[in-house]
């Protein structure tokens, strides 16, 4: 499990992005964080075009499908629906990880249900 977020231990940043200028402007090899896909389509396929890391948040299985099929590196969601989309995950062999947006001390919840990773926010 990826662990993103959490006090003890350094993780990789997500750089916010909504526009191609903002993505310029960020360090090489950034993991760029993208709203869902009514709001970013066309930065999400610049990024899969480009083969540039990005987390796209999500609020449904097809979207998540969707990422899945437009190569982003991660999906953010909440922990319901991370729990809801692992099996699936896992019976389509996604590319896509499953990250859950988590409090402190659900760690342990979202590791028995098998999650990817988690961000602690």
């Amino acid at each position: 499990m990826q662990i993103f977020g959490h006090e003890y231990l350094e993780s990789e940043a997500f750089y916010a992005v909504e526009t191609l200028e903002e993505i310029a402007k960020t360090p090489a090899n950034a993991l760029l964080q993208l709203k869902p896909l009514s709001n970013s389509l066309s930065i999400a396929k610049h990024c899969q075009k480009n083969v540039l890391s990005y987390v796209l948040e999500i609020e449904s299985i097809e979207e998540a499908m969707l990422a899945n099929l437009l190569g982003a590196t991660y999906v953010l969601c909440t922990k319901e629906l991370a729990k809801e989309l692992m099996p699936i995950a896992q019976n389509y062999l996604f590319d896509v990880r499953v990250l859950a947006l988590i409090k402190e001390g659900e760690i342990e919840e979202m590791a028995k249900c098998g999650v990817d990773g988690v961000v602690l926010g």
